[in-house]
């Protein structure tokens, strides 16, 4: 739990170092898709997600996309911030992920939506919480020992 919750944040990341580069990774892919939630004229709700935007209520879609993207930029910032001054603290942030990418997989059973074809942010649930559970065990594992 320590490594988790490490008393005090720093750069001293003593944990495997793939698992602090696939979290920067992970980090520069979240600040380009929340950018394109917050630049496309549809929030990427029907270009990417394909959702239908012919319906009433569409810009009410598109303003949540949208939002969703301002909301992803911070977690990004975050992220991005986290892996150049306070390493210690990527086991956090992974399981921050894993909390994340799980509560989608539950809303999205809870609340379900039509699309046109299976969205990437949907395949990406799937591919992400595998990926970030196994980059937490690696990243609490001291390289070092």
């Amino acid at each position: 739990m320590k490594k988790v919750l490490p008393k005090s944040a720093s750069n001293d990341y003593r944990g495997n170092r793939l698992a602090a580069v696939v979290f920067l990774v992970i980090a520069l892919v979240g600040t380009v898709r929340s950018v394109v939630h917050l630049l496309a004229p549809d929030g990427g709700a029907g270009s990417i997600a394909g959702m239908d935007l012919s319906v009433p209520g569409a810009k009410g879609i598109i303003f949540a996309f949208s939002l969703w993207g301002s909301s992803q930029l911070l977690m990004a910032a975050v992220q991005l911030i986290v892996y150049f001054r306070y390493r210690t603290l990527i086991p956090l942030m992974y399981l921050l992920l894993i909390a994340e990418y799980s509560l989608r997989i539950v809303v999205g059973h809870i609340k379900p939506v039509s699309f046109a074809h299976t969205p990437p942010g949907q395949i990406g649930n799937y591919v992400i919480i595998p990926l970030a559970v196994v980059m937490l065990v690696l990243a609490i594992r001291d390289r070092r020992a």
